[in-house]
């Protein structure tokens, strides 16, 4: 089979696309033809060697994939050859990744594809559905009639909170770096879609919400806390989920006084079962009409380095070129 792997970390240009092994099957096992693929900065993190984990050579990558079943193993209930599927969580903890023709993973990983969604937008809402709705609900305990505010709400992350928020009755506020982002926020169904270049986020998020913040999805890697704590509501939680090297200071005049709380998590950190609870509302949601995954740029396998490239210098370069989730299409 085709796919895009490395055997050595480093930076993108160690991605090589070439022919391996089609694996097989085991035991609780299937084997997906990956139709389309999502990247994450996790896969950032893991090609170029900043996150330690275990890696077995060659190592295929990427996390989130998309695709149609077609092999079962043994001991496989659930799942018919001929299923359309979509999954997270792969390419970690020891497990080969997605970025290639075919991939065997385990049936506790995989769910069922909405008839009417397309694979490319079923791998791009993969990981970042999950981790938002982990953020907003285990994590933000999140209720009806609440505040949430999420920075990038254009974003993979940003855009699934926001249209989860609203579809279970909270006043959401974002904040985007363009006229055009800001009004994709709007139309994801932003209350408060705010230019972080231009605006006063603090002043407006006062007045949008004079008590406080009852949910802070922070997003970014670099938060600063002396200005997001103070705006947090009397028993406010804020989840952060991103920064590997940040140090932020923590104001705690500002934070223990009002009972608030802060939560880090990883979505990878989640049990299977947590995240199949996820992605069930995910999937009904979906049915629904009331969420849509962005996707803002489509690479072929063949430029999966490229794709890796492009992602990285939007994330951690902040390029700005970037709307939505990269896709890597397998066909």
């Amino acid at each position: 089979m085709r796919a895009a792997y490395i055997e050595e970390t480093g930076p993108p240009e160690v991605i090589q696309v070439g022919d391996l092994p089609q694996p097989e099957p085991g035991p609780g096992q299937v084997l997906v033809r990956v139709h389309a693929v999502g990247l994450n900065p996790i896969d950032l993190y893991i090609r170029s060697g900043l996150v330690a984990t275990p890696l077995s050579f060659p190592y295929v990558i990427a996390c989130d994939l998309a695709g149609t079943v077609e092999q079962v193993g043994p001991q496989c209930t659930g799942l018919q050859v001929g299923d359309r599927v979509w999954g997270s969580n792969q390419g970690l903890l020891g497990r080969q990744g997605v970025a290639s023709e075919y991939a065997v993973v385990d049936q506790e990983w995989l769910y069922a594809t909405p008839v009417l969604l397309p694979d490319t937008e079923a791998a791009a809402m993969a990981l970042v559905g999950i981790t938002a709705h982990l953020g907003l609900f285990q994590f933000g305990q999140l209720k009806a009639g609440e505040v949430v505010y999420v920075p990038g709400g254009s974003g993979g992350v940003g855009s699934m909170v926001v249209q989860m928020a609203k579809t279970v009755g909270a006043r959401v506020a974002t904040a985007a770096g363009s006229p055009e982002r800001v009004e994709l926020c709007r139309r994801l169904g932003a209350d408060l879609a705010l230019n972080y270049k231009s605006d006063d986020i603090p002043a407006r998020l006062r007045e949008f919400s004079p008590e406080g913040i009852d949910v802070w999805c922070e997003t970014q890697r670099e938060p600063n806390l002396e200005v997001s704590i103070p705006l947090l509501r009397k028993n406010g939680r804020m989840t952060l989920m991103a920064g590997r090297t940040a140090k932020p200071v923590l104001p705690l005049g500002a934070f223990y006084p009002r009972n608030c709380a802060i939560f880090g998590f990883a979505m990878f950190n989640a049990t299977a079962e947590q995240q199949r609870r996820c992605a069930a509302d995910i999937i009904r949601w979906i049915e629904e009409g009331q969420l849509k995954a962005i996707v803002g740029r489509s690479f072929p396998l063949a430029a999966a380095a490229d794709a890796e490239r492009f992602l990285e210098d939007n994330t951690l370069k902040g390029a700005g070129s970037l709307t939505g989730k990269v896709v890597i299409s397998v066909e």
